[in-house]
């Protein structure tokens, strides 16, 4: 038998997904946003249902999410749709993915709904609290520059403002997951087995212990293996500036000769490799920040081998797409920047086990939102919705009751539907 894979992309994540109830129209549809793109995503139609909830992660699709039915069954539509570079960190700019979902927005008012609701799971929770903030500002005091420079159009793009909002696990926004996770032992970034020994967490001389035993680090190498975490990203972040302004420059000399290579060096793209990205301590060491959470990280139970392989955050991307999204520093997508400006109904659900939405970056999150009329629960699960113990229900149906008692609550729903 072979041994199981300990570094594939959404190994562990399935979930038992509930059927669709009765009366649903499954409809898709392909968009144009406000500069040009090309986006898709599915309608479910609840028959009777006046209400939507719209599912969108900046970087995964949502088409088959797992809460999708349990929405259906609380008497609303929902809508999910996928960004113009689905699971592609390469070009990811959150800026631009804030023109997708505008793009769903004006699609779903000119639908005839009488309320659009968001629901950002993870990473999502961050776009979708980046988007209400932007989209709740007068045009012309929205962003007009992604953090590497480039124009962006928000102030000419029509952003319907939701009428509510639900956040599950949320977590900090990818910039602050990354910070948290990268590897600060990484002494050359072009070779990927490169380490510093005095910040390996991995080395059992600085409290790593034999997975799935549990590691303790000392309060003095935390602190030190932290601010080296806040070096290695500013580092790369003066990288991708570097590289940034090189395609600016190239591309003000095309505008101004026209000049064919200064057209093909302002296109030529400048790829940032960033190696090893599953190393904070706290998924290997559960009394940092403690809850229900299991052994390991969100790739899964070995992070002392996931952090050498393939998968990982932000491991290739762009100057821009780094900028934008992966730097703590840069990145405007960055929930507890955006939450000031969220001032709508807020359900806010976390997941008791999450590994990556901790309780206590979790309380300052909610503490930041501006909305009035704000909830916060905390429902039994892992934070891709996986029962924190054999028998239990899953986080989703966990999660499901308070969101269909908040709905019930405040906006119109249908009546109930059970499954065949």
């Amino acid at each position: 038998m072979s041994p199981p894979a300990v570094d594939r992309l959404g190994a562990g994540r399935d979930v038992h997904t509930e059927p669709a109830p009765p009366g649903v129209t499954v409809s898709t549809h392909q968009l144009t946003t406000f500069d040009g793109a090309k986006v898709e995503g599915v309608l479910h139609t609840l028959d009777g249902a006046t209400t939507v909830v719209t599912l969108m992660h900046p970087r995964q699709s949502v088409t088959h999410h797992p809460v999708i039915p349990l929405l259906l069954r609380g008497g609303v539509s929902v809508w999910t749709q996928g960004t113009r570079s689905p699971n592609n960190d390469v070009a990811l700019v959150h800026e631009q993915a804030l023109l997708d979902a505008a793009a769903g927005h004006v699609f779903l008012r000119d639908a005839g709904f009488d309320a659009v609701l968001t629901f950002g799971h993870s990473g999502g929770g961050t776009l979708s609290a980046f988007y209400i903030e932007q989209a709740s500002l007068e045009p012309e005091l929205r962003l007009d520059v992604t953090p590497a420079g480039r124009p962006i159009a928000l102030a000419g793009a029509r952003m319907p403002v939701p009428d509510g909002a639900i956040f599950l696990a949320p977590h900090p926004g990818q910039g602050k997951v990354l910070l948290n996770c990268i590897d600060p032992a990484v002494t050359d970034e072009s070779d990927p087995m490169s380490v510093d020994p005095a910040l390996d967490m991995y080395s059992p001389g600085n409290g790593f212990a034999t997975p799935p035993a549990p590691s303790r680090y000392r309060p003095d190498f935390l602190r030190s293996y932290r601010a080296a975490q806040r070096d290695r990203v500013a580092r790369i972040d003066a990288r991708a500036v570097e590289l940034a302004a090189e395609a600016s420059q190239a591309r003000a000399r095309f505008a101004r000769t026209g000049d064919r290579d200064d057209r093909r060096a302002a296109l030529a793209p400048r790829i940032i490799t960033t190696y090893r990205t599953d190393a904070d301590p706290a998924s290997v060491d559960p009394s940092i920040d403690p809850n229900d959470r299991h052994y390991g990280s969100l790739f899964g139970g070995r992070p002392d081998l996931v952090n050498y392989g393939l998968v990982g955050f932000g491991r290739l991307t762009t100057p821009d797409a780094w900028l934008s999204t992966w730097s703590a520093n840069h990145s405007n997508a960055d929930f507890a920047r955006c939450a000031p400006g969220v001032r709508l109904p807020t359900l806010y659900l976390e997941f008791s086990g999450d590994q990556a939405a901790l309780p206590g970056r979790s309380a300052r999150m909610f503490a930041a939102l501006a909305a009035r009329d704000k909830i916060r629960h905390v429902v039994r699960g892992q934070h891709f919705g996986q029962p924190v113990a054999d028998g239990e229900p899953t986080g989703y149906a966990a999660a499901a009751v308070h969101v269909e008692h908040w709905l019930a609550d405040r906006f119109a729903t249908a009546a109930p539907r059970k499954t065949r």
